[in-house]
């Protein structure tokens, strides 16, 4: 884990990157730029040398963000990474968003639990894959080894068991309730989740996901998950619902001059040349 100034001056950098890139600048220049704005007591300065000489020789950043992995954890890189896969359909200006959240509660002092499914919603909700998302989830710094088991055990059963019983059978509200019933009750692997997390899990099982996600950032306060807009198609279907009406207006038109006693076609005539003799 970085120190909080790191955090809050990545947060920055997403932040500078998401807007100067809808100005259409290019991502080698905005780097360079950035750099002057960063705080130079930080080791970002250092790491904004190493990705804009990475982007001149690759013409991109993923793979440098990788092989800084005491600076950038394996999350970003990924996220990073699938903006910039070609054929990819996964927004770059929601990547950013997404780490720049993501630096932001860091900086805040982020829990393992809400980091988690922070970094977990955002792969669902963007479709960005859970077999190497998940992975490179599972090696970022803040989990322990029994926090990267199982994420590692939630990479092979996601799809097959319900999220939230993954959740509940490893949450301090289910150690409770078999104490209940048997006080000498131990369980095989230690508790990751509380005892709140556990009964939001509990509630939301066998429904739509979407649900226990809404339930969880409502009361652990972890950021919103930014997904991509559906497209404003108003500027489009205003012209069309014009020429669709006066297609019906000019048609009426016709039926009205056929009810009063047929139509005059001389006025569809084209306009006659005389050839001569």
């Amino acid at each position: 884990m970085l120190e909080r100034e790191e955090y809050i001056e990545q947060a920055y950098l997403f932040q500078i990157l998401a807007e100067r890139l809808q100005q259409n600048l290019p991502l080698q220049d905005v780097l360079v730029g950035v750099k002057e704005e960063i705080l130079a007591t930080t080791k970002l300065p250092l790491a904004l040398d190493y990705l804009a000489g990475e982007i001149r020789q690759v013409g991109v950043i993923s793979p440098a963000m990788s092989r800084l992995k005491h600076y950038f954890a394996p999350f970003q890189a990924y996220v990073m990474g699938e903006a910039e896969a070609e054929g990819g359909k996964f927004d770059i200006s929601i990547a950013l968003k997404i780490l720049e959240r993501e630096a932001r509660f860091r900086a805040d002092g982020a829990t393992p639990q809400g980091l988690f499914l922070f970094q977990f919603e955002s792969l669902c909700r963007n479709r960005l894959g859970y077999d190497r998302g998940l992975e490179a989830v599972a090696g970022d710094s803040i989990y322990n080894d029994d926090w990267r088991q199982w994420i590692l055990t939630v990479r092979r059963q996601v799809g097959l068991i319900d999220f939230a019983d993954m959740i509940y059978v490893r949450s301090e509200h289910y150690l409770s309730s078999q104490r209940r019933s048997d006080p000498t009750y131990e369980p095989e692997k230690p508790m990751l989740f509380g005892d709140r997390e556990g009964r939001i899990a509990l509630a939301n099982r066998r429904r739509e996901p979407l649900l226990l996600f809404a339930a969880m950032h409502r009361h652990l306060g972890y950021p919103a998950v930014p997904v991509l807009s559906p497209a404003d198609l108003t500027p489009q279907i205003i012209p069309s619902l014009q020429r669709r009406m006066d297609r019906v207006e000019a048609r009426m038109k016709l039926v009205e001059e056929e009810q009063k006693g047929g139509i005059d076609l001389t006025k569809f005539y084209g306009k006659q040349v005389d050839l001569g003799d």
